[in-house]
């Protein structure tokens, strides 16, 4: 039914007048269809003609109010809504747990620091009365066996730079290996201060670097995932060595490393169902030359840290063996995860073989952190001085082709 007038009530005659209302003529609106939008608007029309009309008529001023539409929600609209509603309260521990890890990325600066008071408190307490001592072995160390462990420590990083060059090359990048291996001795440099700051800044200056030859970040980021489980069923297959200073179960190493092998089966067959996305930096498990290369070069650098492991525990008065020295490296790997920053070579040692005497354990430590500083430095310094050297050149040669083209042509 449509009413002549919006003023005019249901069942009112259509020559009906209301004292002190003008009559108003017009054609009505039809408002049909989920188009709400519309509806809003020739209301709105409706009521400004409307009130218009009655300030020109006679009698007292007459307000109208705003008309409102209601419309539910269409049903498309309510499934959409119950699905977000379903995915939100899925994945609330998922949600937390991101939020938890935000959290921890903005204390990570302040909780290192903590850890490292923490870590350097507990070895000032354990050496306490033992300074001479300390003093003694880390002073007595010959010169050429820590220059041999900061030699060690660059080709056990050169070695696990080329393992990501496999990685990142199998995955679908195309960078040269030199651009490469320097944003890795820019990383390399972060991790003296902690491992995750050392794998960022890597990704980002080689992201910075060659953008169109790398692939994505988080792919490039999936590409260190072969590398360390690759270091990790090493260190399962040697995790023997800790059954006698840890006390741990002799069957505890073989179950390790056979569930470290059931998860590189796993993300390899994974790898090769789902060749896009973030799963291509796992390609490296899914080819078998890859995988061969990324554990040959990851077994030489691990065998390059034992080394220097080895020769600085013999530097500074302590007799341990390799498979002391490769429970050293373990420990390192895992407390390497906690905020302890640089003391984390020291408090590997006293934890390891603490029993063979405090001090020279620790200055064994601390001289490990010192020549892997040192060895950091110089493939941080290389990598530089590399790309200051290559831009130099890069310029040179443009404008020299500059100047060739600009030359007046004798004939």
């Amino acid at each position: 039914m449509l009413l002549d007038s919006p003023a005019e009530p249901l069942g009112l005659p259509a020559g009906g007048v209301i004292p002190g209302v003008a009559r108003v003529s017009g054609d009505a609106v039809a408002l049909a269809g989920p188009d709400v939008d519309g509806q809003h608007a020739a209301a709105d029309r409706g009521t400004q003609s409307t009130a218009q009309t009655l300030r020109s008529a006679p009698g007292p001023p007459i307000s109208l109010p705003r008309p409102e539409l209601v419309s539910g929600p269409s049903a498309a609209g309510q499934d959409v809504v119950d699905k977000r509603s379903r995915r939100e309260s899925t994945h609330f521990v998922l949600r937390a747990g991101q939020r938890l890890g935000a959290l921890a990325s903005r204390r990570r600066g302040m909780l290192t620091a903590l850890g490292t008071m923490l870590a350097m408190g507990v070895l000032v307490f354990v050496l306490a009365g033992r300074w001479g001592q300390f003093a003694s072995a880390a002073a007595g160390a010959p010169w050429w066996a820590l220059t041999a462990a900061a030699v060690l420590q660059t080709a056990s990083l050169l070695a696990r730079s080329e393992s990501w060059n496999v990685c990142v090359h199998a995955a679908g990048g195309t960078v040269g290996r030199r651009r490469l291996y320097r944003a890795a001795g820019v990383g390399y440099l972060g991790n003296i201060v902690n491992g995750e700051l050392g794998f960022a800044m890597r990704i980002a200056s080689l992201r910075r670097a060659a953008p169109k030859e790398t692939p994505k970040t988080v792919i490039l980021a999936a590409t260190e995932i072969p590398i360390v489980l690759t270091e990790v069923a090493l260190a399962t297959l040697f995790s023997f060595t800790l059954v006698a200073p840890l006390g741990v179960p002799w069957w505890t190493p073989l179950a390790a490393f056979g569930a470290v092998l059931a998860a590189v089966a796993g993300l390899a067959r994974l790898a090769r169902q789902h060749p896009s996305g973030w799963w291509k930096g796992l390609t490296a498990f899914s080819e078998g030359r890859a995988r061969t290369r990324v554990a040959i070069f990851v077994a030489l650098a691990v065998s390059a840290q034992i080394a220097r492991n080895w020769l600085m525990l013999h530097a500074s008065g302590v007799h341990a063996s390799v498979f002391d020295a490769t429970a050293v490296l373990i420990a390192v790997a895992v407390l390497g995860v906690l905020p302890v920053g640089p003391g984390v070579g020291a408090a590997a040692m006293v934890l390891i073989l603490g029993s063979n005497g405090v001090a020279g354990v620790t200055a064994a430590g601390v001289l490990l952190t010192a020549t892997g500083t040192l060895g950091a430095l110089g493939y941080a310094g290389w990598a530089l001085t590399d790309r200051f050297w290559t831009k130099r050149r890069t310029r040179l040669r443009l404008a020299a082709a500059g100047t060739l083209r600009r030359a007046p042509v004798v004939t």
